[in-house]
């Protein structure tokens, strides 16, 4: 099974999302959440929720990581940080995320997020930090790795 499937079919926010995968290569994700009114976060301006637009971000760097590892490896969020810089109008969001350093147990990532109608102007942008834990390791998926001592 490859990340595009998994990502798109067999995770079920995702899912209901209806997140698209549009490129996925090693360190690399390019990500489509497609509009729904019930994104509306303002319906005065009308503007889309914040925290559509902070789960793009998170899951695209997070993809990115996923995709510089093994498709069986798991990874998840450490620590994530979104800026917004402008209200995001009601269209399908666009998250590109690559990640800038990846070691054998955490992987950092670099995300921004724009309205497919207008891919010049940046709405958010933001970096993630995530656990890689890889496939056939004994830790309990609650537990994150070790940190080794310094």
């Amino acid at each position: 099974m490859d990340i595009r499937h998994i990502i798109e079919r067999e995770i079920p926010f995702d899912r209901f999302l209806g997140l698209q995968v549009e490129e996925i290569r090693p360190g690399y994700a390019r990500l489509r959440m497609p509009y729904r009114p019930e994104f509306i976060g303002d319906p005065r301006r009308p503007a889309l929720h914040g925290g559509l637009i902070s789960m793009l971000a998170d899951t695209c760097a997070g993809s990115a990581v996923w995709a510089a590892c093994s498709v069986r490896d798991r990874v998840a969020t450490i620590d994530m940080r979104v800026d917004y810089l402008r209200p995001a109008d009601p269209a399908d969001l666009i998250a590109i995320g690559e990640v800038k350093l990846l070691g054998n147990r955490v992987g950092n990532a670099t995300v921004q997020v724009y309205s497919a109608t207008d891919p010049d102007v940046v709405i958010a942008e933001g970096r993630g930090v995530y656990n890689i834990r890889k496939a056939g390791s004994k830790a309990p998926d609650n537990v994150l790795a070790p940190v080794e001592s310094r």
